[in-house]
Formats: structure tokens, C-alpha cells, sequence
């Protein structure tokens, strides 16, 4: 039977730190375990093992064969990244800058679920992380009057997500442009809560769904 990617994320319920973070990149990925064992030279038993055991400890081979079958580091996979602020490394010689294709720009949206939100506000601009989806195009997200996130409705706002990696002085970004609207008919706000797969870090209940409908999305991407 084949492998499913959501399936595994879902019901195996990695046990460790680092197994959790395997499991959640390869479901980034798209990439069943099957997959990324032969990527890294091993068996998807041992893979298993490593997502679902509290007790597993694999070697630096190991981890390296697997941060690159992830296209990621070491040190982000045993989360050496997590109390680190991005953007100390140095760059890299020769590095190559591209502008990213609204394509390219919409995948990338799709395959994160925190973003940074510009909201204007009577103070000023404000910048505040939300956790988001994107469906039908549109990024939606759940919040709760009275919050930062709310204030956004009926304004122009910006929406930016990014990933840098500085074990290879490379990253991307991409930015989205656009008016945000509180969703307020009750048949839409079922189908979103249905349909979003991002729930609120912060928790509690947070019942007000706020949509950004892009009006210029861009990005670009350093790689070395």
C-alpha cells in the first residue's frame, strides 16, 4: 500500500523533539518516509524509528544524509536553530539573486503556516506573526477582536514569509500586497474552519476569520 504523507504526519505522533521536526519537513516536502529513506541511504523502518522513538539517537552520518534528503541542515533538524536569531552567517561568495515567478511566489506561500503581518494602525505601522492558510488563493487567518491581527480588516496590509537558511547563506521571501476583510458570512466562516489546516500558537478562542486577497504577491530567492 502507498505510503500517505498526511497520514503519517498525522497519525504517528513522532514522540521526540527530533522526530517531530522530521516528520513536519517531510510533510512540507510532500515526501512519504519511503521516499526519504532512500534519499538518505536507509531503511524506512529506521526512519520510523527515528520520528516515533524517544530513545532514538542517530549518528552525524545519519543526520547528515537526512538534512540533505530534506534540503535542510543538521542544526536545524536537532533544533540548534531555535533559540537563534536568522542572519549572523556571512555570505556566500558568489551568490545568485532571482526574482521569484507569482507561481514560484504561491507555492512557497503554501508551504508555510506562519507568516508576518503589516497592519496599519493609529500609532503607526505594527508587525505581528500569525498562523495562516491559504485557500482559494486568498491567505486567511484566525484572530479575535480587539487584537493586532484584527485591526487589519478594511485596510490595506502587507503579508510576508520567508526562510533563511545560514548554514548556506541562502533564503527566499516572498511578499503579499492586498486588502483584508473580516469574513462575516456564517456559511463562508464554516467552510474556513473546515478547510484551514493553521490554528492560532497563541490559542484560546479566536473565532474571527480575517482574508487577504493579494493584489501584487513578489518574492526572490539568494542561493549559492
Amino acid at each position: 500500500m502507498t505510503e500517505q504523507v498526511s497520514s503519517t504526519a498525522a497519525e504517528s505522533m513522532p514522540m521526540s523533539d527530533l522526530g517531530r521536526r522530521l516528520a513536519l519537513r517531510r510533510a512540507r516536502l510532500g515526501l512519504t518516509r519511503r521516499e526519504v529513506a532512500a534519499r538518505a541511504g536507509m531503511a524506512s523502518s529506521y526512519l520510523r524509528y527515528l520520528e516515533e522513538q524517544t530513545v532514538a539517537a542517530p549518528g552525524i552520518g545519519a543526520l547528515i544524509r537526512l538534512a540533505e534528503a530534506l534540503q535542510t541542515t543538521v542544526t536545524e533538524l536537532t533544533g540548534g536553530e531555535a533559540e537563534r536569531p536568522p542572519g549572523p552567517g556571512r555570505a556566500a561568495p558568489h551568490p545568485e539573486f532571482t526574482e521569484l515567478s507569482p507561481a514560484e511566489c504561491r507555492a512557497l506561500l503554501a508551504t508555510h503556516g506562519v507568516g508576518r503581518l503589516a497592519v496599519p494602525t493609529e500609532t503607526g505601522p505594527v508587525v505581528v506573526p500569525v498562523n495562516y492558510t491559504v485557500l482559494d488563493d486568498t491567505i486567511v487567518f484566525r484572530t479575535r477582536l480587539g487584537t493586532t491581527p484584527a485591526q487589519a480588516s478594511g485596510c490595506q496590509v502587507a503579508f510576508e514569509v520567508d526562510r533563511i537558511d545560514d548554514a548556506f547563506s541562502s533564503g527566499w521571501s516572498v511578499l503579499v500586497r492586498g486588502y483584508a476583510r473580516t469574513v462575516t458570512d456564517p456559511d463562508e466562516a464554516s467552510r474556513l474552519d473546515e478547510r484551514a489546516y493553521s490554528a492560532p500558537w497563541a490559542g484560546g478562542r479566536r473565532a474571527l476569520w480575517v482574508r487577504i486577497e493579494p493584489r501584487t504577491v513578489s518574492g526572490r530567492r539568494i542561493a549559492v
